[in-house]
């Protein structure tokens, strides 16, 4: 967990003088730098881009330097009080969850996964770990498709026939490469993940009280609503919604290297485990891939990601103690206009 594979840029701290955003966001002006630069009429232009011209839908988007909001805007009648979905962001709120019960002992990523199905003798997935889980390379069969209900296996998870046991349904399939050796992003792989901790803390309103104890509260993140299957086991490949402040404050979690004022919520070398590439990529993303966090590549800040389906995004950009939050609807195809308006977010703070 704390051994790396290329030198990680350094976290910071938080401000002396500023407190944790616990009870809500302290708000400050972006530095001047980052005005002249056209910060705001960038952000401007984005929330009020033409529909359906533009085929891309910003809802919110909100901008934290050192510690503050410095920026933040919304569409229409939605305010900072809605909340949004996070879609695939879940799966690095997972990641956060997963980290508590390693910090407390009861999970370890470097030991097989004590997935039930897997458990005969002779079945080859015994030796999956939690590791390869969380890379994303246990390899696996699973059809990541959102479009394509015939062949989509998420589409048949999340609503029919796996919806009652979404991690029992994903664990049923088989392996088509050794474990560490292909990456296949996989909403099914989280939730085998996910049903692991439902077996060690409870299914249901227990899960959803671990979380509460554990990840929620702690940072203030009041807002956040997970849902769960019927088997209890909180969906966490996509289903938590939260006010685009309270998704920023997960995102400082990380920034701050899991600990909030004070409190150690994820163990040490979690975050940095989280931003080191796994140990093999996604061949067909524009992106590299981490502990359920995404990369952006060709960055020299060490800006990773949780990313959600039709462009729900928490930017965490460590050189520069930035983080931005984007909420809205944007098609596959578009995508890139997503990652070009972080890095003309990001341009905007370079040196201030």
């Amino acid at each position: 967990m704390t051994s790396t594979r290329i030198p990680l840029v350094p976290l910071p701290a938080q401000p002396a003088d500023l407190p944790f955003p616990t009870d809500g966001w302290t708000f400050a002006e972006p530095p001047p730098q980052a005005l002249e630069r056209g910060l705001a009429s960038l952000l401007d232009t984005t929330i009020t881009e033409p529909q359906p011209e533009t085929t891309v839908r910003t809802d919110a988007l909100l901008v934290a330097y050192r510690g503050r909001i410095v920026a933040e805007r919304y569409r229409g009648d939605i305010t900072a009080h809605n909340t949004q979905p996070s879609w695939s962001m879940a799966k690095s709120i997972l990641h956060g969850a997963v980290g508590v019960l390693v910090r407390e002992g009861k999970l370890d990523v470097a030991a097989p996964a004590a997935v039930p199905e897997w458990q005969h003798a002779d079945d080859p997935r015994r030796a999956i770990t939690l590791d390869s889980l969380l890379h994303m390379t246990p390899g696996l069969r699973f059809a990541e498709d959102y479009v394509d209900a015939g062949g989509s296996d998420v589409i048949k998870m999340l609503f029919s026939p796996g919806a009652d046991d979404t991690g029992g349904f994903a664990a049923n399939f088989p392996l088509d490469h050794p474990p560490d050796t292909v990456s296949n992003y996989s909403s099914g792989t989280s939730n085998i993940v996910s049903r692991l901790v439902r077996n060690i803390v409870g299914a249901g309103a227990d899960y959803e009280a671990f979380l509460r104890r554990e990840v929620f509260d702690p940072i203030g993140m009041r807002t956040a609503t997970p849902r769960f299957d019927r088997s209890g086991t909180w969906i966490g490949s996509s289903f938590c919604f939260a006010t685009p402040r309270d998704f920023a404050k997960y995102g400082l979690l990380y920034m701050r290297d899991g600990v909030w004022d004070g409190q150690r919520i994820l163990p040490e070398g979690w975050v940095d485990y989280a931003r080191t590439p796994a140990p093999a990529q996604p061949a067909d993303s524009p992106h590299g891939y981490g502990a359920h966090w995404w990369l952006l590549k060709d960055d020299d800040l060490g800006t990773f990601f949780a990313s959600g389906y039709v462009g729900q995004n928490i930017y965490v950009v460590p050189a520069l103690d930035l983080i931005i939050v984007r909420h809205g609807d944007t098609p596959a195809e578009r995508r890139h206009h997503l990652t070009a308006l972080a890095r003309q977010v990001i341009d905007c703070f370079r040196g201030a």
